[in-house]
């Protein structure tokens, strides 16, 4: 199947928080890439509750650019809620969500337009080279892809973000699913759809700093795995039968002890160090299940995802 890109419209999505200081050079490099697409083009801009001035310059911005449409959230509701609002209120056939900080290259738009044209829904892409990135964090981001892969039955391509062409037909198919809780690459992934991923190398952030800190990071990951898979709550199962087992043949291989070589008196270290093993595991399980009934705390309230304050 083919498609031609005459008449359609393209929706580039890109959340924002804090990122006064890399405006001016993405607007510049957005404008040359539109220029060579050949179809127009509206960019949503979502202001997620910055404090500097970021929505200041897109108004102004805005106010002389037709294609650009504001919307500004009453709070920081966090990326995953910025992207589902602009995911929400987009009109065009094609979508692309963009960060702000060009870290996600905006030239690599034109060859993923191409690759829709030659008939796949989603075209994504792949990080091949992440040296710009800090050693911890490309650590962490692969131990957290095959963690998830493992554990998920619907697995996310190693390596790639939010960046990506979007049908129209995909992005209606998010728009139904009901969650509050957002992990937006799981989706992605979940809806299906003819996919295919497109390399390229992450360049360093154009200015500014980011904002996603270990702590946020951390609250992503377990917000994507406990959102597309249950082996969690499945591997503590498996662990409370195997503790059930030592503590079984254990209490077995006492027992004889003390039948051959008479009783024995048990020794306090010894009996301190299982007690507090044993209270640890528990714990443990304890707090993975206080994620999930978390999660189905917060999707009972059926709170919106993002409230808007105003839109332009």
């Amino acid at each position: 199947m083919t498609r031609s890109r005459k008449g359609a419209t393209l929706s580039i999505v890109i959340p924002m928080h804090d990122e006064a200081e890399v405006l001016d050079v993405l607007f510049r490099r957005l404008d040359d890439v539109i220029a060579q697409m050949g179809l127009a083009v509206e960019i949503i801009c979502i202001d997620d509750g910055s404090r500097d001035g970021t929505l200041a310059q897109l108004q102004a911005r805005a106010a002389t650019d037709s294609r650009i449409r504001i919307f500004e959230l009453a709070r920081n509701f966090g990326k995953e809620a910025a992207l589902t609002a602009g995911l929400d209120n987009t009109r065009g056939d094609l979508i692309v969500p963009l960060d702000a900080d060009l870290q996600d290259p905006p030239e690599l738009i034109l060859e993923f337009i191409q690759l829709w044209e030659q008939g796949y829904d989603v075209v994504y892409g792949v990080r091949t080279d992440r040296s710009s990135d800090s050693m911890a964090k490309r650590l962490t981001a692969g131990w957290f892809y095959r963690l998830f892969n493992g554990m998920s039955d619907y697995p996310i391509p190693p390596d790639t973000g939010d960046f990506r062409l979007m049908d129209r037909t995909v992005v209606e198919a998010l728009r139904d699913l009901p969650e509050r809780n957002r992990f937006n690459k799981g989706l992605f992934s979940w809806v299906g759809f003819r996919q295919i991923g497109v390399p390229y190398v992450r360049p360093a952030r154009a200015a500014g700093a980011s904002s996603w800190g270990s702590p946020a990071l951390w609250r992503l990951a377990l917000d994507g795995i406990t959102s597309f898979s249950t082996a969690p709550l499945r591997i503590w199962s498996a662990v409370g039968l195997l503790a059930a087992l030592v503590a079984s043949l254990s209490a077995i291989a006492l027992a004889v002890r003390v039948l051959i070589y008479g009783r024995e008196v048990p020794g306090y270290a010894s009996l301190m160090v299982v007690t507090l093993f044993c209270f640890s595991l528990q714990m443990v399980a304890f707090g993975i299940m206080g994620e999930y009934l978390g999660r189905l705390y917060h999707e009972a309230k059926r709170r919106p995802i993002y409230i808007l304050r105003n839109k332009a």
